[in-house]
């Protein structure tokens, strides 16, 4: 199916919300999201995450702070985001500054999780060397233990990550490799959209 600039909404954001709904019955994890990260010296890493936040001017995951990802971001908080849609041949880059989410927003997630995912975030020491997955179901056990009958606090290294896009790029599959693609980027504070040759 084609894609013109004139097919794309002005602000990115309505954009990816059509494309993210479009794809809800077609896609079996909607919401798995390529993160990739980058060391001081810009070296990168990349793994997916699961997008858990989107509104008007942002988009944020959850994780260990402590993690690999989370140590790239405090020392070079920018970051690329890729989402794909398979099904339609469609793919989204978006690219910006990132910032740790509220104390308030981290703990309102946290307690929607189900409660195996909050003993989980406590029990592992994200990223580090881990001699044997015993050692991490027991200490799973120990925890199911110490929070039995009481609720499960959210880790005080564990919560939210908001980018903030400078770019956006929608790509869609044409045949012969002739893809269509539209770039956004901000000027001003206005988005300027514009087609980018395959």
């Amino acid at each position: 199916m084609p894609l013109d600039v004139a097919d794309c909404d002005p602000n990115p954001f309505v954009q990816f919300r059509r494309w993210f709904d479009e794809a809800r019955d077609v896609v079996r994890e909607r919401e798995a999201i390529t993160l990739v990260t980058a060391t001081r010296d810009g070296a990168p890493s990349a793994r997916m995450v699961l997008l858990r936040h989107a509104d008007a001017t942002t988009f944020g995951w959850f994780t260990n702070y402590d993690s690999r990802k989370g140590q790239e971001l405090e020392e070079n908080p920018q970051a690329a985001l890729l989402w794909y849609c398979e099904p339609f041949g469609r793919q989204i880059r978006i690219d910006g500054e990132v910032a740790k989410m509220s104390a308030s927003d981290s703990d309102c997630y946290f307690a929607s999780r189900p409660r195996g995912h909050q003993i989980g975030a406590h029990a592992s020491h994200q990223s580090t060397p881990l001699a044997t997955r015993a050692q991490l179901e027991a200490r799973v056990a120990e925890l199911d233990v110490a929070y039995e009958g009481r609720e499960v606090p959210r880790p005080e290294n564990w919560g939210g990550y908001a980018l903030t896009p400078r770019t956006f790029e929608f790509w869609q599959h044409r045949e012969d490799r002739l893809h269509d693609r539209v770039a956004y980027r901000k000027v001003a504070d206005e988005w300027f959209r514009e087609r980018l040759a395959p």
